[in-house]
């Protein structure tokens, strides 16, 4: 439509009728005379209005689960990483709860030896020394570390200190093959000494090649003098075979070690010896027998059967 003088008139005239419509609408309440043109008008662009609502409805609720499932994304993210987290923190917490078992075992048996330890974390394994069985420790000179100290942990004998830095230490194993410590057996006087033979069994050669000897047996360390490099009373392990006495010097024993030396964690340096020799109170109590099932057999006699003579009278 032009813009002329007409126009602009017209719609003036248009805008008054509207709202003299809307002021008698108003006025008329229910009674209303406009009320039946607004519902024919519903009656014509209803279906319209329902239809285009039916095709826009899709998009929308599209958008909506766009939104949501957006919405959803971060929340499984965000328990995802709660998850992760989780985890982490259960499994810190289970090596925890295994150091703290390994570190109890450990004060358990110093105070049964009456032994003084600076406790130490394994670091490294099998420092540049060659193919020696050796742990690294993180504690040195400057925690009152020496050389030819004890090394034990919550099981046993661990080793020896071999060499000492300011803050780290090196422990020679005592499964290495240049390892020896002298022993004792339990209950008995029977000397002897225990050397390394790397994942294999200690080999013991006993002083006494006569004595009476069995598997099942077990030895602690017999101390050195002035306690260097070796405490008394520590426990070294259980007797898994002895070879025949042949009339030698010596018995040659098979020795399995109370530590394991590939699962090394939280060990003890002994800085303290005990005032006197704890002789076997460190070991470990012997384990029960299994008690073995007794079977009886019970022989339910079988009928006797009938005798010659007595068949023939019953024909």
């Amino acid at each position: 439509m032009r813009d002329t003088r007409e126009s602009r008139l017209l719609l003036v005239l248009l805008i008054a009728i509207a709202f003299a419509l809307i002021t008698v609408d108003i006025r008329g309440g229910e009674d209303s005379p406009v009320d039946g043109a607004r519902q024919g008008a519903a009656t014509v662009f209803g279906p319209i209005e329902s239809g285009v609502s039916a095709a826009v409805g899709p998009v929308g609720n599209a958008v909506s689960a766009i939104r949501d499932s957006g919405e959803r994304h971060d929340r499984l993210a965000a328990l995802e990483q709660e998850n992760a987290a989780l985890k982490a923190r259960l499994g810190s917490d289970d090596r925890s709860r295994s150091r703290l078992k390994q570190l109890d075992k450990m004060l358990k048996i110093a105070g049964q030896g009456q032994y003084g330890i600076k406790g130490a974390e394994v670091i490294a394994i099998g420092a540049a020394q060659g193919f020696s069985w050796t742990i690294t420790i993180d504690v040195g000179a400057k925690d009152g570390i020496k050389r030819d100290m004890t090394v034990l942990n919550g099981d046993g004998l661990v080793g020896r200190v071999t060499t000492v830095g300011p803050e780290t230490a090196t422990v020679l194993l005592a499964s290495d093959p240049d390892f020896t410590v002298g022993t004792r057996m339990e209950s008995g006087d029977e000397l002897g000494f225990a050397s390394g033979q790397g994942d294999r069994p200690l080999r013991v050669e006993l002083l006494n090649g006569k004595a009476e000897v069995k598997k099942g047996d077990r030895l602690v360390t017999f101390g050195s003098q002035a306690d260097r490099p070796f405490v008394p009373g520590v426990p070294v392990g259980v007797v898994s075979r002895v070879d025949p006495s042949g009339g030698g010097l010596t018995r040659t024993l098979y020795v399995t070690p109370y530590t394991a030396f590939t699962q090394l964690d939280i060990v003890g340096v002994v800085v303290e010896a005990p005032k006197k020799d704890p002789r076997d109170t460190v070991l470990p109590p012997k384990p029960k027998p299994t008690p073995r099932p007794t079977v009886t057999v019970t022989v339910t006699p079988s009928p006797e059967a009938p005798v010659d003579g007595q068949n023939q009278q019953e024909q």
